[in-house]
């Protein structure tokens, strides 16, 4: 089990420089009304990752430090967290410091690491639960009444809660996607318009990939034929010669000469024979490049009719490129992606369709499911009242009768809400339910929400009540108590007293306290005193043993440490204490 064995807190409030040594079982700290007793619970709060308030920085100091050491086992969520930070344990224990400046920066540090003050925050939940008047305050709203109980039903309630949860969420998604597609209807069909027309327009064209760069070639060639065609033929000439003129030179005839001098003498040298085949292989190439173009020549028709249609098929093409895209085959990927995105559009209706039949499925489902998380709450509200009947009788309260009040809102209506229990209600990601703790003081009175129907002292017992009964379900380390036992007195302080000493037994309570009944009950008592300058040193806080415990159980009690009356009522206590432990 996780301890919290001590806290060494500097310049915070009165406090100067104090040490608080602390151990399992039960520890009340005491001591004279503004002492600094607070400050205890303060400084747990700011290593918990509570608020840095730089008001909490004493007068005249740089910055307040708070500093913890506690056990952890090496299986614990709380150990795991801290190693995932980057931490490391001391010998078994964790090392908390945070520091706030009088300027309202604040440092955390886990571990011997520095971590941001919100893993602090997640540490506080497996280790500490802290309570004092502002959590008694939190407790009597509603919706922390409804957090309690699902914290004591358990998995009897988490795990349909988390099916409702789930379910809840998809229903939320397609809520949204349904809104989205009937009030943009007009916008969706307008969209489906301009695509349904360009696809239209293309088509009506059918493209082919790459044929305006195809089409682009033969324009050009078309539209230079005669100048192509005369070129061709003049070049055909100076390399084949002209039939119609004998004496005319020409290239063919030429190389032929030349090849026909080498040839003889070629075996002479093999370096003339190199020379005398590449005139050879010009003379083969002048003969293919002059039959090619012959033929070329005889090919190229200059046919103005085909020019037209080539020029009307690229004016077709470009009206395209204007609108969709910049060549053809950004058309085409336009044409493509557009299809799909109109087939998405036109199935709108059928998407509407099939999105109202699961919002309408989803609907009943939650209705089941709220159904049955309300009879899961029911179940566990009777369990866990009775529970804390039975700890209130034990405080002195034997007659009072604790309950829940478990309610649903009507829906507006019918569409609005999920039927539970026959009825449209208002429902949320929690479920429908609205939980409230309701006490009955006494016989014949009616129950009434906490808030309203339990005086300040009433209202700790109902709260320590609901702690003891929380730590056999759902129990935490360390508990730490801050006046929980304002307004209580006589016999039920005692049964207070008697109460957080078996809460101690499975875990370890530290209790601010002004009460000596409730005092007397600790396995350890320590006690806060200030200087005459008002603060509180490292030797202001003591742990109190002996002689010195009746002392201070004597101021407690009638604020005289060394009244005969009170002494012997002191030890009268402590003996009563012993007794029951």
């Amino acid at each position: 089990m996780s301890v919290l064995e001590e806290m060494r807190i500097r310049s915070l409030g009165v406090i100067d420089d104090a040490v608080v040594e602390l151990s399992p079982g039960f520890t009340a700290v005491t001591g004279e009304t503004g002492a600094g007793k607070t400050m205890v619970v303060t400084s747990l709060g700011l290593l918990l990752g509570g608020r840095a308030d730089p008001a909490l920085v004493r007068v005249g100091a740089k910055a307040a430090v708070v500093e913890g050491r506690i056990t952890v086992s090496g299986g614990d969520a709380a150990a795991l967290r801290a190693e995932e930070a980057g931490a490391e344990l001391d010998d078994g224990a964790l090392l908390i410091s945070r520091t706030v400046s009088a300027e309202g920066r604040s440092r955390a540090h886990l571990g011997g690491r520095s971590v941001p003050v919100g893993v602090l925050t997640e540490l506080a939940d497996e280790l500490v639960a802290v309570h004092g008047q502002t959590d008694q305050q939190g407790l009597l709203k509603p919706a922390r009444q409804r957090g309690a109980l699902d914290r004591y039903a358990g998995d009897g309630v988490a795990v349909p809660h988390a099916k409702y949860a789930a379910a809840y969420r998809r229903l939320r998604a397609v809520a949204a996607e349904l809104e989205e597609l009937t009030t943009r209807a007009r916008e969706r069909a307008q969209e489906a318009d301009l695509l349904r027309f360009g696809l239209n327009k293309v088509a009506a064209v059918e493209p082919l990939p790459g044929e305006d760069v195809e089409l682009a070639a033969e324009a050009e060639r078309l539209g230079h034929a005669e100048a192509l065609a005369s070129a061709a033929s003049l070049a055909h000439t100076a390399l084949a010669g002209n039939p119609e003129d004998p004496e005319s030179v020409d290239a063919t005839t030429v190389v032929a000469a030349a090849g026909q001098a080498l040839d003889g003498v070629r075996a002479h040298d093999p370096a003339l024979a190199a020379l005398a085949d590449r005139v050879g292989e010009i003379s083969i190439l002048l003969a293919d490049v002059s039959g090619e173009l012959a033929g070329y020549a005889d090919q190229l028709d200059a046919d103005p009719l085909r020019l037209a249609a080539v020029e009307e098929r690229r004016a077709a093409l470009t009206a395209l490129t204007r609108k969709y895209g910049e060549d053809i085959a950004s058309v085409l990927a336009w044409a493509q992606e557009g299809a799909g995105r109109l087939t998405e559009l036109e199935g709108d209706d059928d998407r509407i369709g099939e999105l109202t039949a699961e919002h309408a499925a989803l609907r009943a489902e939650l209705s089941d499911l709220g159904q049955a998380l309300t009879d899961a709450r029911t179940e566990a509200a009777a369990r866990f009242a009775e529970a804390v009947t039975e700890e209130l009788a034990s405080l002195a309260m034997p007659h009072a009768r604790v309950s829940f009040a478990i309610r649903q809102t009507q829906a507006a209506d019918e569409a609005s809400g999920i039927d539970i229990g026959g009825r449209s209600v208002v429902y949320g990601p929690s479920g429908a339910d609205e939980v409230e703790l309701l006490l009955a003081p006494h016989p014949g009175a009616q129950p009434r929400p906490i808030a309203k129907g339990a005086s300040g002292g009433e209202l700790s017992r109902v709260m320590l009540a609901v702690e003891v009964v929380f730590a056999g379900s759902d129990p935490v380390p360390t508990y730490l108590f801050d006046e929980v036992d304002a307004g209580v007195g006589g016999k039920a302080a005692v049964e207070v007293g008697r109460r957080l000493a078996k809460l101690a037994r499975s875990a370890q309570v530290v209790v601010v306290t002004h009460l000596p009944q409730v005092a007397a009950f600790a396995d350890r008592q320590l006690l806060v005193e200030k200087t005459v300058d008002g603060s509180v040193t490292r030797s202001g806080v003591t742990v109190l043993e002996g002689e010195d415990r009746v002392r201070e159980l004597s101021r407690m009690l009638a604020g005289q440490e060394d009244s005969e009356t009170a002494r012997a009522h002191a030890e009268e206590l402590l003996a009563t204490a012993r007794a029951d432990g």
